[in-house]
């Protein structure tokens, strides 16, 4: 407890610095290529943003933000989860129901390791060298051994799994089980489901983030709210109103900012002003379809990216239909925000 309140402490004074700022956007990096993207993945220490792109992972340099690089052979890929002590990444391939062990300085797959059907999110637990990959329709967590690329075990869900989040002091994962409505709070040491958290009146439970400190977690949820939650008991603290189209949520901890970037073209930014208290400070207009997003926690800037809609020329959609919009190919770029 004493160790967190010092993090605190030395994390004031950047808070107080960048409280009064707005983000902006800063650059257009074009991509190209045809539509399909997830989750964006940042490398602070390397100076690397990964983003998932249909059947690759592009690869853009933080310091040129230019393209250098790819990843191939990651059908339907939904996330990149980054093991830089091991120098590997490991990208869950919906489309193949695997996951692939790459190779960070030659980009070459090391292996593919079988997961349940539709693996989504994916993250990495370095205190156990252990990655989680959750599995959409397979409603489960197919966990992997980073070093040895073998299963070690698969954790049945009670739904639906979306975005997750680590507690690497309290040894525990938690994953938004979208479909429920609530949160699966995952024993690290036992692999299996400890707890289940109601999320209401959130619905529809998406994007996650976590602030390690003040044991507070951020679920972006269909319903237009951010919920945030103590880590401690489950309970909903607080809740703000967001875009619509939630697909991730990020936190900075040196500003205590939270955010939740919507397919409607926007990404509201919060503020933990208290254990109970979290209120919005700015709603960024960012371009539709930007739904996904990824914070780089040594500049303070957070990317996102989409591609130009192209106009729809289809039968009017009747009531209640979900349509997804078309892209213009080769308008595929990612966006930079910041406060500089």
């Amino acid at each position: 407890m004493k160790r967190r309140w010092l993090i605190g402490l030395v994390l004031l004074a950047s808070m107080q610095a960048m409280e009064a700022q707005s983000f902006k956007l800063l650059k257009s990096i074009p991509v190209g290529g045809e539509a399909g993207w997830d989750y964006l993945s940042v490398d602070a220490k390397a100076r690397k943003l990964y983003v998932t792109h249909a059947t690759k992972i592009v690869i853009v340099d933080l310091t040129s933000d230019k393209v250098v690089g790819e990843i191939g052979d990651t059908p339907g890929v939904h996330g990149f989860a980054l093991a830089p002590e091991l120098s590997r990444g490991f990208s869950s391939n919906g489309a193949e129901a695997r996951v692939s062990a790459v190779d960070l300085k030659t980009l070459k797959t090391i292996a593919k390791i079988q997961t349940g059907e539709n693996p989504d999110a994916i993250l990495f637990e370095p205190t156990r060298s252990e990655v989680y990959a959750f599995n959409g329709r397979g409603k489960s967590a197919t966990v992997i051994d980073a070093k040895s690329n073998q299963v070690v075990a698969t954790v049945p869900l009670s739904g639906k799994p979306e975005f997750a989040a680590v507690d690497e002091l309290g040894e525990r994962v938690f994953c938004n089980i979208e479909d429920k409505n609530e949160v699966a709070v995952i024993d690290m040491k036992t692999h299996a489901v400890s707890a289940i958290w109601p999320l209401a009146p959130g619905e529809g439970a998406t994007g996650m983030a976590f602030d390690l400190v003040h044991h507070r977690l951020f679920i972006g949820c269909h319903n237009k709210l951010m919920t945030m939650l103590d880590s401690d008991t489950g309970k909903v603290v607080a809740k703000t109103p967001i875009g619509a189209g939630v697909d991730a949520c990020a936190f900075d901890d040196a500003t205590q900012l939270a955010f939740a970037s919507c397919g409607d073209g926007t990404i509201t930014i919060a503020k933990e002003e208290a254990l109970n208290k979290l209120a919005v400070v700015q709603t960024l207009t960012t371009e539709r379809g930007a739904r996904t997003m990824a914070l780089d926690p040594a500049t303070h800037r957070i990317y996102t990216c989409t591609a130009q809609i192209a106009p729809d020329t289809g039968p009017s959609p009747s009531p209640g239909e979900h349509r997804r919009s078309n892209y213009v190919p080769g308008t595929f770029h990612v966006l930079v925000y910041g406060t500089e």
